[in-house]
């Protein structure tokens, strides 16, 4: 039997769209995946995932949230449309993915500027309603991780709620995290041979806080790189982070589930 564990982010849209989530399911539970976090990004798939949820209570909790990269002008309606889901019989788990998201500014400077403004102004709000709420983060960070803590810091937000979700940063920004007591998760970029950098930085977290998530359908293990990515495949992730951090797959893989457990409230 593989050992047991939760993706802690993936994207699942296109897959209930078409009407394969059983099959994806199951093939999930096959490879030892007994639950996951399917991850919202914008309006277009808030309402999906509740229902989602619903209807596979104790194996699939869901979140809200306006990605950076979807911060378009009118953005401020999207957010005022999160906090009614925390309301619903079936509840988000956090609040995610949020964020900002430096590197596919426009290449003109102030179209890039503006871009940066909403976005900060956009995960500013958002972070206020978690702050609100008590509720966890799932934080998009990239190439943009002091400006990501500078604002949860100024947040007030509790940061024992918080992870980075793809956490590629390095060393130093993995100690910083843990100075302030918060969480990362991996991906299947840990697997790849030149992401050194990565595998340095979860040596340096250890597995306390650990989570591990696949971001399907983006970003497959190595065995399957360039191919869509599916929660039946954290296995391979689990493996390579079991050999960075010395120890056995099954004691690792409780550890994760466990703290995925105790975030998400599977």
């Amino acid at each position: 039997m593989p050992p047991s564990l939760i993706d802690s982010h993936c994207h699942p849209a296109d897959v209930i769209r078409a009407g394969t989530f059983s099959a994806y399911r199951a093939e999930a539970e096959a490879a030892g995946v007994v639950g996951l976090v399917a991850i919202g990004t914008d309006p277009s798939d808030w309402s999906l995932y509740r229902d989602l949820a619903a209807a596979n209570p104790g194996y699939v909790r869901h979140t809200v949230g306006l990605h950076p990269n979807h911060v378009e002008e009118g953005w401020e309606d999207d957010v005022t449309a999160l906090a009614p889901f925390f309301a619903d019989t079936v509840a988000p788990a956090a609040i995610g993915e949020i964020g900002l998201d430096y590197f596919r500014l426009p290449e003109d400077p102030a179209a890039a500027a503006a871009a940066k403004a909403r976005q900060q102004d956009a995960f500013r709000r958002q972070l206020a309603l978690a702050y609100e709420l008590g509720c966890p983060v799932v934080i998009h960070s990239r190439s943009a991780f002091h400006d990501c803590v500078r604002m949860i810091d100024a947040s007030g937000v509790d940061w024992r709620k918080v992870v980075f979700h793809c956490f590629t940063e390095s060393v130093e920004c993995a100690r910083e995290l843990r100075r302030r007591g918060g969480r990362a998760s991996f991906t299947g970029v840990l697997t790849y041979p030149k992401s050194t950098v990565t595998r340095a930085a979860l040596a340096s977290l250890g597995a306390d806080d650990l989570m591990l998530e696949t971001d399907a359908p983006y970003l497959a293990p190595q065995s399957h790189r360039g191919r869509e990515n599916r929660p039946a495949y954290l296995g391979e992730t689990l493996a390579t982070a079991a050999e960075v951090l010395h120890m056995e797959p099954g004691e690792l893989a409780a550890r994760t589930t466990a703290n995925a457990r105790g975030f998400f409230g599977f």
